[in-house]
């Protein structure tokens, strides 16, 4: 698996896969009905960078892209937000995507990372992101509404990186 800066090129093959998961409602606050050109903006435009992880065929198996969580005095700390395929889920993908996001923060000047919403029926990425040394900061109750179970618990996870 190889891990790159993503190029307007990766655009289909990333929008088919992150169309499903925002249509879902499961884990993105994103709307379900969101436009190809809503995620465009969302997903590439918007954050400081946006990366690809691509598979031997160099078909894209996930994604993931970095930000400041907030303007000015909170830009020190970022966000993330990954995806990975479908057909590459239980592969590792998300944690080699993970560790590099963490290493891209350092290089970019970010001193920590912050999810400020892991959907807390996200199991899967719990368990993950805690493995990668995030903690949880925050439950916050009912913030997140479901498509298949209502409203559920969302939780902040953070994690301080090593600043050389």
């Amino acid at each position: 698996m190889n891990i790159r800066k993503y190029r307007e090129a990766d655009w289909s093959q990333v929008w088919r896969m992150i169309e499903p998961v925002f249509r879902a409602g499961e884990t993105y606050a994103f709307s379900p009905e969101i436009t190809e050109r809503e995620a465009h903006t969302i997903w590439v435009e918007s954050p400081q960078e946006t990366y690809v992880a691509t598979g031997p065929d160099q078909r894209v198996l996930g994604t993931y892209y970095i930000k400041p969580n907030q303007p000015a005095l909170g830009a020190h700390v970022c966000n993330c937000g990954y995806i990975v395929a479908k057909r590459a889920r239980g592969r590792g993908v998300a944690s080699k995507m993970c560790e590099h996001s963490q290493q891209q923060a350092v290089n970019l000047g970010f001193r920590a990372m912050q999810y400020n919403l892991v959907v807390s029926t996200n199991e899967g990425a719990i368990r993950l992101w805690k493995r990668l040394g995030f903690h949880v900061a925050g439950t916050l109750p009912n913030a997140f509404c479901s498509s298949s179970a209502g409203y559920v618990d969302a939780l902040v996870m953070y994690k301080e990186l090593e600043v050389r």
